[in-house]
């Protein structure tokens, strides 16, 4: 079965000339930033003018407009959907950032898509992924991001006794 979407999506996705907009918005939290980094595929507005910053405004939240392009989480059935983020390095501390992920520290991403004319209507959401990999070079900062495998989680989770679950048993 498909991903349920809006029909603004689907009429702006099989219009000729569209003014509907697609906006990814990502954040990203990780042990090693001082806060959550909010970020948005597209200058929706302008933020402030000194310093000029332009990004989107979701549900209070402003998402700082960065160079980004990304390969949407897939629908595999036998895996967990995963996704690149790659964004345009033109500041010396985003490859910092990316070097600090690593085994046991990763990074948790929520990525969300909405839309610019209305971007506190959720069109896709994935949350609580987690880094898996991030490169960088002279162009660019690459992450990849994917969901826990449910082949992952332990197996029997537990049992139900009377001394962990007491109301299953009540009379």
């Amino acid at each position: 079965m498909g991903r349920l979407v809006s029909l603004t999506v689907r009429a702006a996705a099989n219009a000729e000339h569209t003014d509907q907009i697609p906006v990814v918005l990502v954040t990203i939290r990780h042990p090693s930033l001082s806060a959550p980094a909010y970020l948005s595929s597209d200058p929706t507005e302008r933020i402030s003018a000194d310093p000029l910053r332009y990004g989107t405004r979701h549900k209070g939240q402003v998402y700082d407009f960065v160079l980004m392009g990304t390969v949407l989480p897939d629908d595999e059935k036998d895996s967990p959907p995963k996704a690149t983020l790659a964004f345009e390095n033109v500041d010396a501390d985003m490859a910092k950032a990316i070097r600090s992920i690593t085994p046991g520290t990763y990074a948790t991403v929520d990525y969300i898509v909405v839309l610019a004319g209305t971007p506190d209507i959720i069109e896709a959401r994935y949350t609580n992924l987690r880094s898996v990999r991030g490169s960088y070079d002279a162009a660019q900062v690459s992450l990849d991001i994917s969901a826990e495998p449910l082949t992952a989680e332990p197996w029997p989770a537990g049992r139900q006794t009377v001394s962990r679950f007491p109301g299953l048993f009540a009379a």
